[in-house]
């Protein structure tokens, strides 16, 4: 873990020591995998409306309770398994963001049979320029509208093209770490100049 505090970072990234180790160890890191890719997508939706400090502090608590985000597991999941979630004081109790994960890991076993990997990726930009400062950084993009429009198509929910951005983030599919951050130049190594 890279945690160093006297390393320029992104300013989002300031303050929690949980967010300057995601941002150090994960954000904009390329993931691959669609068991990997199928949590952070259904993070990402049960962040909406909230911190993602919360559902960092709550993630542990969250592959416990949803099977390590195994899809063909998360899948077989009931309604005793939504009742049981509920009751978990150690996640985001919402119906809504519960029964889409179930759902969605249904849908993707039912309706996207390339895998979770090769349909995120396949939104990745190729000419995504990094931002110079943190107004730069938009809250979605033309790919994240298509992937969440895709997405929808394919029957998930909790999708939206905000959400579908902060995927791209997350996941390396982008890389907005900001022009003085250090994580810029690592992120970059290997990668088209210029980006």
């Amino acid at each position: 873990m890279t945690t160093s505090t006297d390393r320029p970072r992104c300013v989002w990234a300031l303050g929690a020591p949980e967010y300057v180790a995601y941002h150090d160890d994960e954000w904009g890191t390329p993931l691959h995998g669609d068991t990997a890719l199928f949590e952070r997508l259904s993070l990402e939706g049960f962040q909406s409306g909230l911190s993602w400090l919360v559902i960092l502090r709550k993630r542990p608590a969250f592959r416990a309770a949803f099977a390590g985000f195994v899809p063909d597991a998360v899948a077989a999941f009931g309604p005793d398994d939504v009742e049981r979630l509920l009751a978990d004081v150690g996640i985001v109790r919402n119906r809504s963001k519960i029964e889409a994960t179930i759902g969605n890991a249904r849908a993707l076993l039912d309706h996207v049979p390339e895998g979770l990997d090769a349909l995120l990726w396949s939104f990745a930009p190729s000419d995504h320029r990094r931002p110079r400062t943190v107004a730069d950084v938009p809250a979605t993009s033309a790919e994240s509208t298509a992937m969440a429009k895709e997405l929808k198509r394919r029957g998930l929910r909790f999708v939206g093209p905000t959400t579908a951005y902060a995927l791209m983030q997350a996941t390396g599919m982008v890389d907005d770490h900001v022009a003085d951050c250090w994580r810029a130049t690592v992120v970059s190594r290997g990668r088209r100049a210029g980006r």
